[in-house]
């Protein structure tokens, strides 16, 4: 048994028990990779794949513990090195972070202006996708933590880290009459056009939950995973648009004003995630902590030995 045959288990299973695709991440040959897999089971005496013919079709149930213990003797292993980089280049090294466009653009400027203040010799690598693909970076290791809003919740493999609560306004060009309906209703949104977030982004949730408990079905022509999208359509005149609070700037957004909408809608709470049982080095938590001052080093490794923390803030 070696490390080798554990990598190619657990990356076959990522992959979506595609050998093919395994073998393409872990730059090797299909026929190599099923060789090891299959001397890896001859060795345990129990099959870890279902097959079908030659295809890899289910995880039979040994399979199941087989790989989660390949998954944390390979996080032990990344944890060894991690330490060893961590006392030799003390704020040296590197820093991904996977998350959505709105946290990219509104909420980590200033924290990644700060941090690379800091820490310059540390490189930052940032990633976006929807939430769901921002999860998978830190799992499958692209990543060394998530910051979504929706999804880190339905990650069992990841610890939550409740940030900040956040609610939503209404935008619509400067001089649209529902800038100054007082109050703000739901059924006055309801009567216009609506351009707003894809349903995988940004508490779409709450809002269809808000609608749908009035018994209203808001007119929604346009979806999209990014604010300056949404805003750039209702500057066109498409619709007015539902967007995070934090995604207005009076100064940026020229020709468009906000109704605050928060008292219509439940509020979100944005979320770090990172994978339990991983080797942070220093400068990790020192971001975590940037992005919100709440989650001290101590507050962070409580979380992580106690299996997470609370839902919300």
């Amino acid at each position: 048994m070696n490390f080798q045959q554990l990598r190619y288990i657990v990356e076959v299973d990522r992959n979506g028990l595609n050998v093919s695709e395994a073998a393409d991440t872990l730059f090797t040959s299909q026929p190599g990779v099923s060789k090891q897999i299959r001397a890896l089971e001859e060795e345990l005496g129990v099959a870890i794949f279902v097959r079908h013919g030659k295809r890899i079709v289910d995880v039979t149930e040994p399979g199941r513990e087989v790989l989660a213990i390949a998954r944390r003797v390979l996080a032990d292993a990344d944890n060894l090195q991690r330490v060893g980089e961590e006392f030799r280049n003390e704020g040296q090294g590197r820093l991904s972070i996977a998350t959505t466009h709105t946290q990219a653009r509104y909420m980590l400027p200033k924290v990644i202006a700060e941090f690379t203040r800091r820490y310059p010799k540390v490189r930052l690598e940032l990633h976006q996708g929807s939430p769901r693909q921002v999860c998978d970076m830190v799992l499958s290791g692209d990543a060394d933590l998530v910051i979504a809003t929706e999804a880190i919740a339905e990650y069992p493999e990841l610890v939550m880290l409740p940030c900040y609560q956040w609610n939503r306004g209404v935008v619509a060009p400067s001089d649209h009459p529902i800038l100054k309906a007082r109050p703000l209703t739901l059924e006055e949104i309801a009567r216009w056009p609506i351009v707003t977030y894809d349903s995988a982004f940004t508490g779409r949730g709450q809002m269809n939950k808000a609608f749908l408990g009035r018994g209203l079905k808001p007119n929604v022509v346009l979806t999209a995973i990014d604010s300056d999208v949404i805003k750039t359509y209702v500057r066109m005149g498409l619709g007015i648009g539902i967007v995070a609070s934090m995604a207005f700037d009076p100064l940026m957004d020229k020709g468009l004003g906000m109704n605050d909408a928060g008292h219509l809608f439940e509020s979100s709470t944005t979320r770090i995630g990172i994978r339990r049982n991983v080797w942070l080095r220093g400068y990790v938590y020192a971001f975590v902590e940037l992005f919100a001052p709440a989650l001290t080093r101590r507050v962070v490794d409580a979380a992580r030995e106690g299996g997470g923390t609370d839902p919300g803030l």
